[in-house]
């Protein structure tokens, strides 16, 4: 028992550095938490659908393929003879369509903006992984520690239980007391059960946030960093949020590509050409023995889309959709100041009751858990007030623990609304 103390100095001291439990287990720190989220398949799929859409704009900024003919003209039906008829003559040709200058320069923007809207929204889900790791850790983080404060309070209980046992055993206590004492004890064993049971399943959803099976044991470290920082304005939030987060880049992306298609489909007014050449081979004159001159040919095409009504639907279609993308955009970003507010609320009052639990109420409730244990020994305090007081500091410590891990959540929250990771530059 001499050794305790200076065991317990050389863990808290070793604690931050130490990646393994004593029985080997690998501690889950808060950082490697947020990398392996990374690796979440999901994710993974994502960036592969945005790097098969990057290929896009290249497959139709080209021209469509030329097109070769072969062909067999004029050949006469009584005897299909070469060198019968004149026009008589065996035909390769060629042909390459144009689309209309700027058609193809035009499809490639709209499809390179719908590429980076992909990838925006590989950023977009990647940050809102990180968010789910760290809400769920820190629930987990906050649970690990209400479990101690449990089993310190059943040492606690257990010890009362034995000294009003002993009191009533001498006749200077009541039965009562006992009971009492029992009663609580039984209480805390049945918070211990559920919150066994709430560790368990949040340990569940972070296996699966980590893509580890749901029986994976986690264990976390002792001790995390408790710094809160002073946060911005919202308004200096929300112009950091027009700048990084990707959920309002990928809208603007949008805008962008239904643009473009709008360009696009009013140059379906215009024409489409196709130039084309062949080269005809004919046979001699079975007559005269003189060869016939092989014949060339080319030619042009042109569409003539002025008389059709479908170019008029494209239009109204593609500028409906350029309306659509804007107010969706609007909405975004009135989503992302809602967010920013809520989390920075939200952030403001577990910051202000950590600093109220760890600085006054806590060291209050201890001080008066001790004075009322000591007047206990000597009959100057009831049972139930002793009782009363130690409960109280239970419910204190666990609400401390609760709250620093609710600002830590609304801090995640506030990063991800901002799209940047920004804990350590807030002044």
């Amino acid at each position: 028992m001499k050794s305790f103390p200076v065991q317990v100095l050389i863990l808290v001291v070793l604690l931050p550095f130490a990646t393994l439990t004593q029985a080997g287990e690998q501690v889950l720190t808060l950082e490697q938490a947020i990398m392996q989220v990374q690796r979440h398949p999901s994710l993974l799929a994502s960036r592969a659908n945005a790097e098969a859409l990057s290929f896009k704009p290249a497959q139709v900024s080209g021209l469509p393929d030329p097109v070769l003919s072969l062909g067999a003209l004029s050949f006469p039906v009584d005897t299909f003879k070469r060198n019968q008829e004149n026009m008589t003559q065996l035909q390769v040709g060629i042909s390459q369509a144009f689309p209309f200058p700027g058609t193809l320069d035009l499809a490639a923007q709209a499809d390179a903006h719908l590429a980076e809207a992909a990838k925006l929204d590989t950023d977009e889900m990647r940050l809102q992984l990180i968010n789910q790791v760290q809400h769920s850790w820190w629930n987990l983080f906050y649970l690990d520690r209400a479990l101690e404060a449990v089993a310190h309070n059943k040492q606690l209980l257990k010890q009362l239980v034995k000294v009003a046992e002993s009191k009533y055993k001498t006749g200077k206590g009541l039965q009562q007391d006992v009971l009492l004492a029992q009663l609580e004890l039984s209480k805390l064993l049945d918070i211990e059960i559920q919150l066994t049971s709430s560790r368990a399943q949040e340990a569940v959803r972070l296996n699966q946030l980590l893509n580890q099976p749901s029986e994976h044991v986690i264990r976390l470290p002792k001790e995390a960093s408790a710094d809160l920082p002073t946060l911005p304005e919202a308004t200096a939030l929300m112009r950091q949020a027009m700048r990084f987060r990707p959920l309002l880049a990928k809208q603007q992306q949008l805008i962008e590509a239904a643009e473009a298609k709008v360009s696009l489909a009013d140059k379906a007014y215009y024409p489409d050409f196709k130039l084309g050449a062949s080269y005809g081979v004919r046979a001699g004159n079975p007559n005269t023995g003189v060869d016939r001159a092989d014949l060339a040919s080319v030619s042009l095409s042109v569409t003539l889309p002025f008389f059709s009504d479908v170019q008029d639907a494209s239009l109204g279609m593609q500028q409906a959709n350029l309306a659509k993308q804007g107010f969706a955009y609007e909405d975004a970003k009135q989503a992302v100041m809602a967010e920013i507010a809520q989390a920075k609320a939200s952030y403001a009052q577990n910051k202000a009751q950590v600093a109220l639990f760890k600085s006054g109420i806590i060291p209050q409730a201890q001080q008066t858990v001790a004075s009322m244990r000591a007047a206990y020994q000597v009959n100057r305090v009831d049972f139930l007030n002793l009782m009363r007081a130690q409960i109280t500091l239970y419910n204190y410590e666990t609400q401390y623990w609760k709250a620093l891990a609710g600002a830590k959540q609304a801090l995640a929250r506030l990063d991800a609304a901002v799209g940047k990771t920004m804990e350590n530059t807030y002044e």
